[in-house]
Formats: structure tokens, C-alpha cells, sequence
């Protein structure tokens, strides 16, 4: 054992935790979450993919670092009109069908075969509203929001893994400046059932295009940063793994947890340990730093529900920047592609909602389509 096992256990699991959950927060609020329910929201994922992480890791002697799903946070808080209940049912949706896709081989070949370009082009559609907000934000909360896009946007250019975690910090220190902090729980069990509603609607609408944002954007990148540093992936155990613990924390709030990309590559590389066959651990310290988060969640998040709404949707703008630009890239990439890529930009960005679906399948769905049509044109 190595203390930089520790030390990039602790850097990957701190960045995933501050640069994201400003976004699983708005998520919540967007489908009517309580504070309660919120807390039992992070505190139940955060847990889940810290039992997951270590255990797979110990399973396989491969260190596996898994996330919660970001883009999947976005597309929910992007999806409006709906209730706790219902997200429920699509998380549950999602998690079962992740998990199919590690049972079953002809799903997951299916999966493969959506155009990247496509799978890119929604997700970016998913992130853009949130970027924008950002600059409304600047206009709402000048005085609060501006200081901390300007930490963000010097720290970048020193550490863009740490810009996110600057922001947040600047934020709550403008916030609660002269101010007393709200009192902090430690509440040992914050867990909340809540049990799901079946709306077709929704299940069509979000969980179905959470499943794929999930996958593509999320498993299919961790799977490949495990290849570029040398390990083969235990794709179908992580799969079924992910899957169905999803599904089980779904009933408590939460949403679907997954591969990580960004994070993983913290603690894969060499300077973790010299020898590759011993990073494994890593995974285990990874998933203890997790579990440790979900316990001090009821102490944590109180902090942040006493932020403003502009600040906490300028955290999550600033710390969707980077995916969008990923996104924006993979759907332009081939020029061909172009524009069944912008189309299916264009449609999930809008916002709209037909049959009571929302954009991101319609955009999804559209994409596909034109993409069909060049095929069988050619």
C-alpha cells in the first residue's frame, strides 16, 4: 500500500463530490424534491457507488472507479413537470435496463450501434440550457455570481480539475460571509423511501433517454479510459453490477450511478503505484472515501440548499463546460454527420414536449431517423 492510493483516492472522489452536486441538487428541486428527500437522494448514491467500487474492484483485482451519472442529473433537472414519484419510476427503468445490457449481448450491441454523433449531439443538448444559465445568472446576482465565475476562470488556467472545486468554495464563502453557517445534521440514517409512479410518459421521456445518456456518455468513455491505461474492463459485471444497484437505490431517491472517466483517470495512472497489478486497491480506497461522503451528506448539503438558486446554477453551468465542449466535439466530428448531429442538438436544446414526452427522446428519436434515411439513401 502507497499513501498516493489515499491521496488519489481522496483528489478523485472531493472533485467528482464538489464539481457535480451543485447539479444533483437542482436536479432534485426540478422534480419537487424535499430537503429530505434530497439528502437521501446524494447520501443513497454516493454510498451505492462506494460499496459498488470497492467491491467490484476487489471482485475482479482491477480498480474500478464508478460516478454518479452527470449528464443523467442534467437531463433530469432539464425535464419539467414532474414528480419525485415519477423520476423514481424512470430511475428504476434505467437501472434495470443498464443491467439487461450486461446480461443480455444483442442489447448492448445495440446500444453500440447508435451513431456517436447522435448520442453526443442530445447529450450537448441536454447541458447547453445549463451553460446558458450561467450568464443569466451573472445578470440576476452580479455581486455574488461574478467573483465566482472569475475564480473559476483563473484557477482554470492553472488546474481545470480544480476549477469547479474553487467555484464552489468561493461561493459559499461570498454567501455566508458575516453570516452564521445553517446547522449542520448528523442525522445517521437519511435515507427516505419513496416508493415509484409507473407514468408512460415519463418512462419514454426520461427514463429511457437516461439509460442512454447513461451509457454513452458515461459507461462507454470509463470503459475506454480502462482500456488507455492498460486494463480489459469487466464490462458485464460492471454493467450488471451498476444495474441493479441503481435500481435499488432508486426506491430511495436516487439516480442512476455508472462508469467513471474523468475521475478514473485520477487514479489509474502510474503514479498512483509503479506496478499496475497493484492499483486495484485504489478502487477499495475510493469506494471507503464514498461511503464516508454519504454518511456526512445530512452535514454537507445544508450548505449548499442555503445558497441561491444563481449560484447553484452557475456551479453546475461552469461544471458542465467541459462536457459540453466533449459533446459538442464527438457530434461534429464527422462531417458527414453534421447535420443529423445539429437537428438533434437543436430539437433536445429546445425544450420541447410532445405527447407529453420530453426533448431528449424526441431529439434522440429524430436524429435516428435522419440517419436512417442517409443510409438507406446511400
Amino acid at each position: 500500500m502507497r499513501f498516493s492510493m489515499i491521496s488519489a483516492a481522496f483528489v478523485a472522489s472531493f472533485a467528482g463530490f464538489g464539481a457535480s452536486v451543485a447539479l444533483l441538487v437542482a436536479a432534485a428541486v426540478a422534480v419537487g424534491a424535499t430537503p429530505a428527500e434530497t439528502v437521501s437522494w446524494i447520501a443513497a448514491v454516493s454510498v451505492a457507488k462506494g460499496v459498488a467500487s470497492a467491491g467490484l474492484s476487489l471482485w475482479t483485482r482491477l480498480p474500478v472507479v464508478l460516478a454518479w451519472s452527470t449528464p443523467g442529473a442534467a437531463l433530469i433537472g432539464a425535464t419539467a413537470g414532474l414528480t419525485l414519484a415519477e423520476a423514481v419510476g424512470a430511475f428504476l427503468l434505467a437501472g434495470i435496463l443498464i443491467a439487461l445490457t450486461g446480461l443480455v449481448p444483442w442489447l448492448s450491441r445495440l446500444v453500440a450501434a447508435i451513431p456517436k454523433e447522435i448520442a453526443a449531439a442530445m447529450l450537448a443538448g441536454v447541458l447547453l440550457p445549463f451553460v446558458l444559465a450561467v450568464a443569466t445568472s451573472i445578470v440576476g446576482l452580479p455581486a455574488l455570481v461574478a467573483p465566482i465565475v472569475l475564480v473559476f476562470l483563473v484557477v482554470r488556467l492553472f488546474n481545470p480539475l480544480a476549477a469547479v472545486l474553487a467555484a464552489l468554495a468561493m461561493g459559499v464563502i461570498l454567501v455566508f460571509l458575516g453570516q452564521p453557517f445553517p446547522a449542520l445534521s448528523l442525522n445517521p440514517q437519511p435515507f427516505i423511501v419513496t416508493l415509484p409512479e409507473f407514468s408512460p410518459a415519463v418512462l419514454i421521456g426520461l427514463g429511457v433517454p437516461l439509460y442512454l445518456v447513461t451509457m454513452a456518455s458515461q459507461n462507454l468513455p470509463g470503459f475506454s479510459v480502462m482500456r488507455a491505461y492498460g486494463y480489459e474492463p469487466p464490462v458485464e459485471k460492471s454493467l450488471v453490477v451498476t444495474g441493479f444497484g441503481s435500481a435499488l437505490v432508486s426506491f430511495l431517491g436516487a439516480h442512476p450511478f455508472n462508469m467513471a472517466a474523468i475521475t478514473a483517470a485520477i487514479c489509474l495512472g502510474p503514479d498512483v503505484h509503479p506496478d499496475k497489478a497493484q492499483r486495484w486497491r485504489v478502487g477499495v480506497f475510493y469506494g471507503g472515501m464514498w461511503i464516508l461522503i454519504g454518511v456526512a451528506t445530512p452535514a454537507l448539503l445544508p450548505l449548499l440548499s442555503a445558497m441561491p438558486g444563481e449560484v447553484i446554477a452557475t456551479i453546475a453551468g461552469l461544471a458542465l463546460i467541459a462536457p459540453l465542449i466533449g459533446a459538442l466535439h464527438q457530434a461534429m466530428e464527422v462531417e458527414a454527420a453534421r447535420f443529423n448531429a445539429v437537428v438533434t442538438f437543436a430539437v433536445t436544446a429546445s425544450g420541447m414536449s410532445l405527447l407529453g414526452v420530453g426533448a431528449a427522446f424526441w431529439g434522440l428519436a429524430i436524429g435516428l431517423a435522419l440517419t436512417l434515411l442517409d443510409r438507406v439513401r446511400r
